[in-house]
């Protein structure tokens, strides 16, 4: 299979649109005017093209972004400069083969080009999603903070990780 990381086109919402609701109970819900603002503020949006569809995407903010996420606010209060990995999913078909290791190794390089040396992420701790908690670790996250989301209903781990210089 032939994957190919790139930029996000509007010819890929459907795709990315598909992709979110199959990943809901992970992250937020979103529709096409919520993508469309989330995209308008968003410093990295890319996607991995199989050659038919996109089949996973990352959407990324940095600390200049009018973004309404109590996490993002949690981190623009605290960092001066970083990128912020807002989602990302994977289709349900191609998960635990490496397809969001090249979308993290892509933002990473991305944060790197742009000087910026720290990536935060979060991921929920209640109820705790184990395999999130593996994928972040292997990059070299931390822990630097806990919050309640979701009307006190989940709790999330704030993590960041420090860009990996050349």
């Amino acid at each position: 299979m032939n994957l190919v990381v790139r930029p996000a086109t509007p010819a890929d919402r459907a795709d990315v649109l598909a992709l979110n609701l199959e990943a809901e109970a992970l992250m937020s819900p979103m529709d096409h005017a919520r993508l469309l603002a989330l995209e308008a503020q968003s410093v990295y949006h890319r996607i991995v093209h199989d050659g038919q569809s996109a089949i996973a995407f990352l959407l990324a903010f940095d600390e200049r972004a009018d973004y309404d996420s109590p996490n993002y606010l949690w981190y623009r209060q605290r960092y001066p400069r970083f990128v912020y990995i807002d989602r990302i999913a994977v289709a349900a078909s191609h998960r635990n083969r490496r397809i969001g290791g090249l979308l993290y190794d892509d933002v990473f390089a991305f944060a790197r080009e742009h000087g910026v040396g720290t990536v935060a992420a979060e991921f929920y701790i209640e109820p705790f999603n184990e395999a999130s908690s593996r994928f972040h670790a292997r990059y070299g996250f931390g822990e630097v903070g806990t919050q309640w989301v979701a009307q006190g209903r989940k709790r999330v781990s704030l993590q960041i990780a420090a860009v990996p210089r050349d």
